[in-house]
């Protein structure tokens, strides 16, 4: 059915001053602001749980109130908020696996574009959101939106980057995910003296349908890959493409002649394998890849990361801060994850992927141990123990420095395997489900 609107032209429709470097960068920034919006959207819901109005407008808490929520008091039915949040991970599942097919057909391009449209309109519908119900469903049209970006971004990354620095171009995506996640943190904690108005959780949302809005106009401008267009029978376009991202005067340019000769090479060995895998080959054919790409993702979930964010100002609370204190430190934690990921941009490409996973792995067991036995010391002690403030400080600290392992390691690096592994003709497949992997074990 989707080969009916398989492109039959293409045209570039970025500016020409942007040619070479310029528009690597660019395309690169634009694909990671999806993964953006994506942490920023966990923050934002995050941070909302906290909140009176929010509260009382969804679940319709009355009488609720500071010293309330900081108790614990909050009789909201925990199957009722365990829906609200997984919505998503259901949505960005399924959609993770149906974008492989808009992705091999219609291009790498309509399929982010497809990606942003559905963020923009979920964006809306949760800002202007009067109930649970319509909030419910516009965070199920996000899960959509981000389980298209979440599959597409990697690929386009992988496709576009220089084969030589393709770890640092994935790591920058990721880099953008953390980044998204820590604004949401600060937006919220700047939005919170709006107090007792709704615009102290809606204000995030309108930062969110901004963002999102810029997400979407940029899809227009953004260039598809070489590869695709190649692949698809663009070859001129795909030639010309390639010159314009490896910052090349003319389509003649030797360098630029021997990517191309690669990628044709590639291709047809590819098509004389029978062309595009199909669903049983990503089993049968690439079963070892299959296990890789799919566990690297299981692990990078199953780790305790979103149980850590998706709660973290409730989690502070529970800690011994108040509500204020908890929106500050969650802020200041989250950009722990912008400072680990950084010597990873660096090391990614030299000492390998292996490494960082065993490094960050060992760091964030330990980090987690001793929240845990933390979090026990603190729950046995009186409201006026004068021990809960260290112990409280204590847990934060950990926190931060369990944030910082994963951004260094099993934050960035199983979206990187799943795009290394698989042949360009299984790529598209593989990704998704390696997503599918990634937001199953989310739920």
């Amino acid at each position: 059915m989707l080969k009916r609107f398989r492109p039959t032209s293409y045209r570039a429709r970025y500016p020409r001053w942007l040619v070479g470097r310029p528009l690597l960068l660019t395309a690169s920034a634009l694909c990671s602001l999806g993964d953006a919006m994506f942490g920023y959207s966990q923050g934002c819901i995050g941070s909302a749980f906290i909140q009176p109005s929010f509260l009382k407008r969804m679940y319709g808490v009355q009488d609720i109130s500071l010293e309330r929520i900081a108790k614990g008091d909050i009789e909201v039915n925990e199957y009722i908020v365990g829906i609200t949040v997984a919505c998503l991970n259901v949505t960005a599942f399924v959609a993770a696996l149906v974008s492989a097919n808009v992705c091999d057909v219609l291009g790498r391009r309509a399929a982010m574009r497809i990606g942003a449209l559905l963020l923009f309109i979920s964006a809306l519908m949760q800002t202007a959101s009067p109930n649970l119900e319509v909030l419910v469903i516009g965070r199920s049209i996000q899960g959509l939106g981000v389980g298209f970006l979440s599959m597409t971004v990697p690929v386009i990354q992988a496709e576009i980057a220089p084969g030589h620095a393709r770890g640092v171009f994935v790591t920058i995506e990721n880099l953008f995910l953390n980044a998204g996640f820590s604004l949401s943190t600060w937006v919220g904690y700047a939005f919170y003296s709006y107090m007792p108005s709704e615009m102290a959780w809606r204000g995030s949302y309108i930062v969110f349908t901004g963002t999102t809005l810029v997400l979407l106009v940029g899809t227009v401008f953004l260039p598809e890959t070489p590869r695709w267009l190649i692949k698809n029978g663009f070859h001129q376009e795909g030639l010309a493409t390639l010159a314009d991202l490896q910052d090349a005067s003319a389509t003649s340019d030797e360098d630029v002649n021997r990517t191309y000769k690669e990628i044709v090479s590639a291709i047809e060995f590819e098509h004389q394998q029978g062309g595009d895998s199909t669903w049983t080959e990503i089993f049968t054919r690439y079963t070892r890849r299959t296990v890789m790409a799919v566990t690297s993702q299981m692990f990078a979930q199953l780790n305790g990361i979103n149980a850590i964010l998706y709660f973290l100002p409730e989690n502070l609370i529970r800690a011994g801060f108040d509500v204020p204190e908890s929106l500050l430190y969650t802020g200041v934690s989250s950009t722990m994850l912008i400072v680990g990921i950084i010597p990873t941009i660096y090391l990614i490409d030299t000492l390998g992927r292996r490494p960082l996973l065993i490094i960050g792995g060992i760091g964030m067991a330990l980090c987690l141990a001793t929240v845990g036995g933390l979090q026990f010391h603190v729950d046995n002690l009186e409201s006026t123990s004068p021990q809960l403030s260290s112990a409280a400080k204590g847990i934060f600290a950990c926190i931060c420095l369990y944030l910082a392992f994963f951004a260094f390691s099993w934050g960035p690096v199983p979206w990187l395997i799943p795009a290394e592994v698989f042949p360009l003709r299984a790529r598209a497949r593989g990704m998704a489900l390696a997503t599918g992997s990634n937001w199953f074990w989310d739920l």
